[in-house]
């Protein structure tokens, strides 16, 4: 299937709609509408017959291969809309000369016409297309209704409100497709391929497998490979969840999507951009937002048949009681006619849209984005929620929480070899022990004497510092060293600490929980939440640690489309509507 760019879609109705005639087509073999995307998966056998014919059917919407910057909204043209409406009203109500009374009267047909626009264009190709009782045809009939039973100020109000809604709803679903946008933009745009001594600027998508790409420093990771030249640190935080960048060498796996923080590499492609982990999570959340909300389908439903049944109860008004002598067809005919006004759902057709526009704001506010504002219908049932553990739970920062003597040495010396042995490292685990230093000890970093420092990959360093050499790691760092040392069965990440080849001790580094997150929990449940979970990337002794402090259940070291299936499961074992709140992609 081709992808293309639709723009100018705003309504996701039209988008629904367009989807369903796109597919009735000969021509078309399959055509799908990602709303909150704006783009257009196509098959179909003539590309200018689906062109000519969205045109004919939608002209105000235009297809493209690549996507063009949206123009933002304007209030100027609704304020000033409600503001001539405003100012016609008070002059009626002034009692003005018959000929300033007509002039009011142009001026409010006027604006019944522009802040109308888009329901009389929208009921006009409704009728092309065959479909006679939409909201569209409704609203266009129940305003005209209003103006032949002499009611003009309510026929034009409602369509002036009506119009400040949908343009407000507009408001929030462009803000819900930037920042879906953004987690769509994860995903790296451009690579560059080694050809030779030359490096080629290539699409993802163009590369191949045994291709090799180099990846520098700041760059991501363009697909799923090998390392095949080259050390590094790689920050797979919005990929897998994993707080602590990961030390890459020759034969290491890398992903796509992941983000390079230290040196230049050399990538050996293994996957397909279409089959590598950063498009798997690129379509989920493509696919979560093609899903449609069980009231949306019910209100599609209900437009067909509730404008049919306004329609014939209001001619049944008009025509019944004359023929049964109950009045005269002039009186009958005028009480269809209000039948047919007061009939438009104005609470739902106006309150509707400003409800969401609230409720979105309200939120995006407090720092939530919505994918979509039906999003607000299903959080009121939700028992259940899931939470990622870095940057959602936890501040997605490293701080020294222990530190643990050994063999009759103090913290202070401890610490005080670790920072020496860390100076020249920018690791994040490296900078938090060196600020752990300066806050407890003062020390100052620029009085020792580094020398022969060497960074042992995926383990820790090694280091002189004057004359004494210091060695800190994890375990197998110690054990290289044939270092005997303690086990330590502390949650968090370890760094052991070794001064001229005797063990001192270690410390224990944690991504800190934030300071609101055990009364948050607290607060959901006072609010009717029953059940809580843990879905992250990182390992498994971290994610515990913090589980326990929130007293829920977790599942460690998931990756993206994992925890979509362990999210699936669990909202399942409920039976009920389920959150899950992360940040990023997660």
């Amino acid at each position: 299937m081709q992808e293309y760019h639709i723009h100018n879609l705003d309504c996701p109705d039209c988008a629904a709609k367009l989807e369903r005639d796109l597919n009735k087509l000969d021509y078309v073999k399959k055509a799908q509408i990602n709303f909150s995307t704006s783009k257009l998966f196509l098959d179909t056998s003539d590309f200018e017959k689906v062109k000519a014919f969205i045109k004919q059917n939608e002209p105000h919407l235009s297809l493209s291969f690549k996507e063009a910057a949206e123009k933002p909204l304007s209030f100027a043209p609704l304020i000033i809309t409600i503001a001539v409406f405003l100012g016609a009203i008070l002059i009626l109500h002034l009692e003005p000369s018959p000929l300033i009374e007509k002039a009011v009267f142009v001026v409010l047909a006027l604006v019944y016409l522009i802040s109308g626009k888009d329901v009389i264009l929208g009921a006009f190709r409704g009728l092309k297309k065959g479909q006679f009782f939409d909201e569209n045809a409704l609203m266009l009939i129940a305003t005209i209704a209003a103006f032949c039973v002499g009611a003009y100020e309510e026929s034009v109000s409602i369509m002036v409100f009506y119009s400040a809604g949908e343009f407000l709803q507009k408001l929030a679903i462009a803000r819900s497709k930037k920042s879906l946008k953004a987690l769509v933009d994860v995903a790296p745009n451009l690579a560059y391929l080694k050809k030779g001594d030359t490096l080629v600027s290539v699409v993802p998508e163009d590369l191949r497998i045994n291709d090799i790409v180099v990846v520098k420093v700041g760059e991501k990771v363009p697909v799923d490979g090998v390392v095949i030249k080259g050390e590094s640190l790689l920050d797979e935080r919005a990929l897998s969840g994993e707080s602590m960048p990961i030390n890459v060498s020759k034969r290491s796996k890398v992903l796509g999507g992941s983000l390079n923080l230290k040196a230049v590499l050399e990538i050996q492609v293994e996957k397909l951009y279409k089959d590598s982990s950063i498009a798997k999570v690129v379509d989920l959340v493509q696919q979560a937002t093609n899903e449609k909300s069980e009231t949306e389908k019910f209100i599609t439903k209900f437009s067909r048949y509730y404008t049919p049944s306004v329609l014939f109860i209001a001619l049944m008004i008009a025509i019944l009681p004359p023929l049964f002598s109950m009045g005269s067809f002039d009186e009958w005919i005028y009480r269809g006619l209000v039948a047919l006004m007061v009939s438009c759902p104005c609470a739902l057709v106006i309150s509707v849209p400003l409800g969401y526009f609230g409720g979105v704001g309200a939120a995006s506010r407090k720092g939530i984005l919505m994918k979509g504002v039906h999003v607000l219908e299903v959080l009121t049932q939700a028992k259940s929620i899931a939470f990622d553990k870095t940057g959602t739970l936890t501040k997605g920062v490293f701080k020294v929480v222990d530190i643990v003597p050994q063999n009759g040495h103090s913290k202070e010396e401890v610490l005080h070899y670790a920072s020496c042995s860390q100076l020249l490292s920018t690791h994040p685990i490296a900078l938090s022990i060196q600020k752990a230093c300066e806050e407890m000890l003062k020390d100052d970093k620029h009085q020792h004497d580094i020398k022969n420092y060497e960074e042992l990959s995926g383990m820790g360093v090694k280091a002189q510092c004057h004359t004494d050499l210091i060695i800190a790691g994890n375990e197998k760092m110690l054990e290289q060293f044939h270092i005997a040392h303690s086990p330590s069965k502390e949650n968090g990440t370890i760094v052991h600490v070794a001064f001229n080849q005797t063990y001192v001790g270690y410390i224990v580094i944690s991504d800190e929980i934030k300071d609101d997150a055990i009364e948050c929990l607290r607060d959901l449940k006072a609010q009717g939440i029953e059940n809580f979970c843990i879905l992250s990337g990182d390992r498994k002794s971290a994610t515990e640690s913090i589980a326990q402090t929130l007293g829920c259940e977790y599942h460690a070291s998931l990756l993206p489309e994992e925890k979509t299936s362990v999210f699936k499961t669990f909202k399942e074992r409920y039976k009920a509507p389920a959150i899950f709140v992360g940040d990023g992609i997660n």
